[in-house]
């Protein structure tokens, strides 16, 4: 049955991290015009567009992806329950379950770009549209370990500090909230 639930899940995990990564572009304000961004917007505009008009922005803060973000996570959980045969009786604790979803996507999507961008930083040396969205994203939170590393001869480390940060953070979410 796992590989009936991962084939089930895996286009929920894949599209959620769309959404979110729609959403961490809107929020580094990264460059829209970029064909990597222009993917992205399209594929999630068919819903968010007609969403936003219903759920207002916050800010910066677009809360019509997130509320997207969480509905797709929710709709996991209620399709891989049904498949199990469970009842969905307790709606608290799926849309918890759909926040902790949300976060935990969120960490691996993070966790996702920093290794994407590692590996083309050794092989385009900046020639490809998609590296310098990957660096508006994730410079915001490389810069400030990088300042307080010391200087290793050209070898950047922040990566792999970020890396071991948030799996820590997730680990911890594992413990505090088990299993999900």
């Amino acid at each position: 049955m796992s590989s009936i639930d991962f084939l089930i899940s895996l286009p929920f995990k894949l599209y959620l991290m769309v959404v979110l990564l729609r959403f961490w572009l809107q929020l580094s304000r990264a460059d829209f015009y970029n064909p990597f961004s222009q993917f992205i917007v399209k594929a999630t505009h068919p819903i968010i567009g007609p969403l936003r008009r219903v759920v207002p922005s916050m800010g910066r803060f677009d809360t019509a992806t997130l509320l997207l973000a969480w509905l797709v996570a929710i709709a996991k959980i209620v399709v891989l329950s049904l498949l199990a045969g469970y009842a969905l009786t307790n709606f608290v604790g799926i849309g918890l379950a759909g926040l902790l979803i949300v976060f935990s996507e969120a960490i691996d999507l993070v966790i996702y770009v920093l290794i994407l961008r590692a590996i083309m930083s050794w092989v385009s040396q900046g020639r490809n549209p998609m590296e310098l969205v990957l660096a508006q994203l994730t410079e915001p939170m490389l810069a400030p370990i990088r300042k307080r590393m010391p200087d290793l001869g050209g070898l950047d480390l922040s990566v792999m500090v970020v890396i071991l940060l948030l799996i820590f953070l997730q680990k911890l979410m594992g413990d505090l909230f088990g299993a999900f």
